[in-house]
């Protein structure tokens, strides 16, 4: 575990939500649509909604993340500027993949009745075999259906040769979990030369690629990548977290016909967000010192 890593563990949940309040947009439904409306009412930024939760193991959990699901699609309703995204560890994974697939599958049909694009996301490497394996049975009857693929992990370029023909919605990302060095690339350059390696695929496969990064050099790289292959702007888009200090390069892609789409994660209890919101912080190299400070300034700076 890194220094960072182990600093942010160390916070309490109420320090933990409070640096993490720009990484989420609140703690109701409305406050996450409400969020997005106004990303696009404003600068014309999209949006996809994620109910912060993962590694459910209680089925009374489960039935209520379907719930409040079912609630943020009523809530949303038909648009054109918002899509949402699920884990398969909030949605019924503890009882095997022929259960959590029945249940993502309601959750998708409820969505298209909205006209409201559902993106399953994608976990840590345990999951990646069942998540594909959702996303390929569901994506024949649900086409607007999307997955993520993760191009730190060695398995990407097969995985990307495996959904051939499907013409998906792909969310390519380097990823944020740190994976085990004999399945995963560790160097952070390598990452980003596989991730734009695997986009040009992706285009080439008749994909529409998810660009998830906040690396603005890959952006860019890419965008050269889509003019070399004549790829219009409707056939991509750039995504990246709802927080993070981009707004002036996103405004720019958006002025320039590129689609920016940010993620904005909400939490009706907070129990299921504090994994999320972790991950987060231990990502943001100031984040580290700012909560040892205040940490230190809570058990010594009284006395």
């Amino acid at each position: 575990m890194g220094l960072k890593k182990f600093i942010v563990n160390l916070a309490p949940s109420p320090l933990v939500k409070l640096f993490a309040g720009p990484y989420v947009a609140g703690d109701s439904i409305q406050a996450a649509t409400d969020t997005s409306r106004k990303f696009w009412e404003e600068r014309r930024v999209c949006s996809t909604i994620d109910l912060l939760g993962e590694e459910l193991e209680s089925d009374d959990d489960v039935q209520y993340t379907v719930g409040v699901y079912e609630r943020l699609i009523s809530g949303l309703g038909s648009q054109e500027y918002a899509t949402i995204s699920l884990k398969p560890t909030q949605l019924g994974s503890h009882r095997g993949t022929e259960h959590c697939l029945k249940i993502i599958e309601g959750i998708v049909t409820q969505a298209e009745k909205q006209d409201i694009k559902v993106t399953l996301d994608m976990e840590d490497h345990p999951y990646t075999d069942m998540t594909l394996d959702i996303f390929r049975a569901l994506i024949k009857d649900h086409p607007t259906f999307g997955t993520v693929l993760q191009s730190r992990l060695f398995r990407t370029d097969e995985d990307v040769k495996s959904l051939k023909g499907l013409n998906a919605r792909i969310r390519i990302c380097i990823g944020i979990y740190n994976e085990p060095k004999d399945i995963a690339l560790q160097n952070m350059p390598e990452m980003k030369k596989k991730m734009l390696e695997q986009i040009e695929v992706l285009f080439k496969e008749g994909h529409y690629p998810e660009i998830a990064t906040h690396d603005e050099a890959v952006i860019n790289e890419s965008i050269n990548i889509a003019e070399r292959l004549k790829m219009k702007k409707d056939q991509y888009e750039v995504q990246m977290l709802m927080g993070v200090p981009k707004q002036n390069f996103q405004d720019e892609l958006v002025r320039n016909g590129i689609l920016v789409r940010l993620y904005v994660p909400f939490a009706e209890k907070w129990k299921f967000a504090t994994a999320y919101c972790k991950r987060r912080l231990a990502a943001n190299p100031a984040m580290a010192a700012y909560i040892l400070k205040n940490l230190l300034y809570k058990t010594v700076g009284k006395r």
